[in-house]
């Protein structure tokens, strides 16, 4: 592959493209992470993460990826042999089940075609039907990365409400968080999880857990097995601006500025910024003649749309081209729907002229790729962002 001019385009769903302001947060100088000017970054980090997670409880971070985090809110919260509902939405719904199988948890699964999200009806039902309060938490994806659904979170809470269960209710909210709006206490969630490489902006490296304190209870108890991921002493720690062991001290300097920079532009014009350019995203995927994976309209996501290739051919062979031609990576197809999809990441840092590019290369590689669309796609999208910006 020779080399070209001009940036990168990284339109894959996360990693997001890290902006300059942050890049130059965490170029300062490592400091003493027992010391009181890291003491003063702790104290100022963790305030600003609430509103982001809209919560006024604690936000425990760890140097993990998203899986750490998703380990995490599992091992606080239950024990051996305890009763977990999952809802297949998509490959990461599946490895969170998966590593809850792992722990010695019995996983049930709603089954699902990965083109809606999470039923709120069939959780009401099977928690309705849990007489003998099995059950112990209801585990949603709230963005599925890997085909552009979003669940439908409130519906889920009101769900296990109906059915007055008691269960946890744990988020994965890892592509979602800073893009979609979200909510974690009005929609009283237990256990939020997220990462840092997507809506907030960063390189990967922290994962999230915001703790309800139904959840806080509930790790009195628990019996899984933990240590690093023990939430106890991190909060306790955090209360004095410490960590018990070694933090990721530079991306907590990039953090601060992500939340600098998500509260300068409001997180209601962030989410509305999503909103809109997954608008026009769908509307140059319609126009393309080509069909949006999610079957929802109520479920579109705002950080991604995964765009379905016509039977016969291969979205991975127009991923290539792409990014061999145009030097812009997108996303593969995951798990059983490899080589049918390519996703494009709206996600993070981005607006609308970095859209229009961005579409501009997905419509050449599709006409390069001997993909049969109608060649209108780019101009729809810039009609759909003329009116948002009426």
């Amino acid at each position: 592959m020779h080399t070209t001019g001009g940036r990168h385009f990284l339109q894959i769903p996360g990693p997001t493209n890290v902006p300059d302001r942050v890049l130059r947060a965490m170029a300062a100088p490592t400091i003493d992470h027992r010391g009181p000017e890291f003491a003063e970054l702790t104290k100022a980090v963790l305030p600003a993460l609430g509103p982001v997670f809209g919560t006024a409880g604690p936000v425990v971070i760890y140097p993990s990826s998203g899986t750490g985090a998703w380990e995490a809110a599992l091992v606080n919260t239950l024990s051996p042999g305890d009763r977990v509902l999952m809802s297949e939405t998509g490959h990461f719904s599946t490895l969170w089940s998966e590593l809850a199988g792992r722990l010695g948890l019995q996983v049930e699964i709603i089954p699902g075609d990965w083109r809606h999200g999470a039923d709120p009806t069939a959780i009401g039902e099977r928690l309705a039907a849990d007489t003998a309060r099995e059950i112990k938490a209801v585990c949603v994806v709230h963005n599925e990365t890997s085909t552009g659904v979003t669940s439908r979170v409130p519906d889920v809470r009101a769900a296990i409400d109906d059915a007055g269960h008691p269960a946890l209710l744990l988020v994965d909210t890892i592509s979602s968080l800073a893009s979609i709006d979200y909510r974690h206490d009005e929609w009283r969630v237990d256990v939020t999880v997220a990462g840092s490489q997507k809506g907030l902006m960063l390189p990967p490296g922290l994962g999230f857990n915001a703790v309800s304190e139904k959840a806080l209870a509930a790790a009195g108890s628990a019996g899984l097995p933990r240590s690093y991921w023990d939430w106890r002493p991190i909060i306790e720690a955090n209360a004095r601006g410490f960590f018990p062991s070694t933090p990721a001290t530079n991306l907590l300097y990039g953090l601060r500025e992500a939340c600098t920079m998500l509260a300068e532009e409001g997180l209601e014009h962030v989410f509305a910024r999503h909103q809109r350019h997954a608008a026009a995203t769908r509307a140059a995927v319609r126009a393309w003649g080509l069909e949006v994976l999610c079957a929802d309209e109520r479920e579109h996501s705002g950080a991604l749309t995964a765009v379905l290739v016509p039977e016969g051919l291969d979205a991975d062979a127009v991923r290539r081209i792409i990014l061999e031609k145009f030097d812009m990576s997108l996303g593969a197809g995951l798990g059983k729907l490899a080589g049918k999809i390519f996703r494009i990441g709206h996600l993070g840092h981005f607006n609308d002229l970095t859209l229009v590019g961005t579409l501009g290369g997905v419509q050449m590689g599709l006409q390069l790729a001997g993909v049969p669309i109608k060649p209108g796609g780019v101009e729809a999208a810039l009609e759909s962002l003329r009116e948002a910006a009426a």
